[in-house]
């Protein structure tokens, strides 16, 4: 009888009976990246070639139209001050050529050669500022375009890449370098 109980005891003691079921637990994942627009940079660039800054604005990257505007303003002021001070030079010559006189002080008292000069290097000046607006008009674009593919790279804590110190186990000197660590 004692070996029954036992048995008994040992088949009841053993085996888990649960009166209610427990609540399964499903982690919700907070990592979810975001879908991938393959038309995003192309989107950026196009606006960006419409009108200068609206791909900044469609990246949402409003700090950098001071930037833009910045230099594409600077860029046409110069040109514009450069074709002002051409066509002066250009016109002063121009008039010495028929026979008349200047009206400027400063005008009459340079020479025929210094107008030439002082007209080619204004026309040099003006050209290199017509470059630099086609040249940030173009980065513009390529920065929105840029921007836009960059932001859609995925960037979190799992994968990193950090210095590293390894202790050499020969000559138990420290080793300095960089890992790339990935973590599941």
């Amino acid at each position: 009888m004692q070996n029954q109980f036992l048995l008994l005891f040992l088949f009841f003691g053993l085996t888990s009976i649960f009166a209610q079921e427990k609540a399964k637990i499903i982690l919700k994942d907070s990592l979810q990246s975001e879908a991938i627009d393959p038309l995003r940079p192309a989107k950026a660039a196009f606006y960006s070639a419409i009108f200068p800054g609206l791909g900044q604005i469609y990246n949402k990257k409003y700090w950098k139209l001071p930037l833009v505007y910045g230099a594409i303003g600077t860029s046409t002021y110069f040109y514009i001050d450069n074709q002002k001070k051409y066509n002066l030079y250009r016109d002063e010559y121009k008039s010495r050529l028929e026979g008349n006189t200047s009206n400027s002080d400063f005008l009459a008292g340079l020479t025929e050669s210094q107008l030439i000069t002082a007209q080619k290097g204004y026309q040099r000046y003006r050209d290199l500022s017509a470059l630099f607006i086609v040249g940030f008009y173009v980065l513009n674009i390529i920065d929105a375009n840029i921007d836009a593919a960059l932001s859609q790279f995925n960037v979190d804590e799992r994968l990193a890449f950090k210095p590293a110190i390894i202790k050499n186990e020969i000559t138990l000197n420290n080793n300095f370098g960089f890992a790339l660590n990935y973590s599941f």
